[in-house]
């Protein structure tokens, strides 16, 4: 989204707000899916950004949900069930029997307890559950999924639970993926597991749902380039694995990332001690960029101002918050920033407004908005007002 376009939606937005353009987001989806060809699967987690959902492109295949809020957003948009992939950590008796009344076409277990929900579930209703068993991390133990040795255990007494049946395996170990070295070393993993449970149980994984945690570059000029290079460099280890079994790639941050747009504007400016600074009406409890550390790294900002010709001068953006944590970039250089002039963060589409400190200091939530060109600017949620969040009930 250029500059122009910006200034165009400010008004109908105000800030601090949040536009994610829903074009950007299908052509990210169509890039991946170029790259993939037909036989790789595409699995978008909602988590990286839930609003996304509402207008979800018609590459992506399945649709990975974390929790009961997760599961609430695909009832109220009456998303087809039988696309999603319910996982996360901390299921509940309530959680699984919610899902499974509303059709969820596959269960993860991510541990012993999830197993036995499951397939009680499954039993009561006289259904049966395809279910993904989560394999924690190869190179140590994290509490996301089993080791291996208990994935092996599951899968070789698996005729004792009549309420699932076991379609295959659940891998992810983390995000920010900047090389293509780990992602081969965990396709090498999962191809020689795959192998080993057909060799040693008599039993075919069929599926596999991956997520490769490819990083997304928030402080390098040339992004999209990159990137595009970062998924080109691991398509050959995942055609390798497509060809073990049903491949299906999760990803959120990859997908998302690139269509966000944080508007928040200048209220107030001064210089102390000869370094200026730019005080905000969001901060860092509306936006957070992974690796960002007290805005020492400097993303795409775009400045919708009027443009003077004077000498940039170095700029310390801070928020609103009353903690000096809350800088979002220094020594950002400008040309004769003002009171209200409004700055854009970029690339904000994945995480960020989700992440943030909301209700600290109890400020207002940003208005979230959706644009693409042919159906123009949507808000989705206007501004929340969150001391309602903070105030004890007497």
């Amino acid at each position: 989204m250029n500059r122009e376009k910006l200034r165009e939606l400010l008004p109908l937005t105000g800030t601090p707000a949040y536009i994610f353009d829903l074009d950007e987001f299908g052509e990210r989806a169509a890039l991946v899916r170029k790259s993939f060809g037909e036989k790789i699967g595409m699995c978008f987690s909602i988590k990286a950004n839930p609003f996304l959902l509402k207008y979800l492109p018609a590459e992506f295949d399945k649709i990975e949900v974390c929790s009961p809020g997760e599961l609430t957003i695909c009832e109220r948009l009456g998303i087809d069930m039988s696309t999603v992939i319910f996982s996360g950590v901390n299921k509940t008796r309530a959680d699984v029997e919610r899902a499974a009344d509303d059709g969820v076409g596959t269960f993860t277990a991510e541990s012993m307890l999830h197993l036995e929900l499951i397939n009680q579930a499954a039993l009561d209703r006289g259904q049966v559950y395809p279910l993904l068993l989560r394999v924690t991390d190869s190179r140590g133990a994290s509490q996301f999924g089993m080791d291996e040795a208990a994935v092996l255990d599951i899968i070789r007494n698996r005729r004792e639970y009549e309420g699932v049946e076991i379609v295959g395996l659940h891998y992810f170990t983390g995000t920010g993926k900047k090389k293509a070295k780990p992602i081969e070393r965990e396709v090498d993993y999962l191809v020689d597991l795959i192998a080993r449970i057909r060799d040693g149980l008599g039993f075919d994984v069929r599926r596999v749902e991956y997520g490769t945690g490819l990083a997304v570059d928030y402080f390098s000029g040339g992004a999209d380039a990159l990137e595009e290079e970062r998924l080109a460099s691991v398509m050959p280890k995942l055609i390798q694995l497509s060809e073990c079994c049903e491949l299906t790639v999760e990803m959120g941050r990859f997908f998302a990332a690139p269509c966000g747009y944080y508007l928040t504007r200048v209220v107030d400016a001064k210089t102390n001690d000869g370094d200026n600074f730019a005080i905000v009406d969001g901060g860092l409890h509306q936006l957070k960029y992974d690796g960002q550390l007290q805005g020492m790294q400097i993303p795409k900002i775009i400045r919708l101002g009027e443009e003077s010709g004077a000498q940039p001068q170095p700029w310390n953006i801070c928020g609103s918050l009353c903690t000096t944590a809350d800088v979002l970039v220094r020594s950002c250089e400008f040309e004769n920033l003002a009171i209200g002039d409004v700055l854009v963060f970029c690339r904000t589409g994945a995480y960020s407004c989700m992440e943030g400190m909301s209700i600290f200091l109890s400020r207002d939530l940003p208005v979230i908005a959706l644009y693409s060109e042919r159906g123009g600017l949507e808000t989705v949620r206007g501004q929340i007002l969150t001391d309602r969040f903070n105030t004890p009930v007497l």
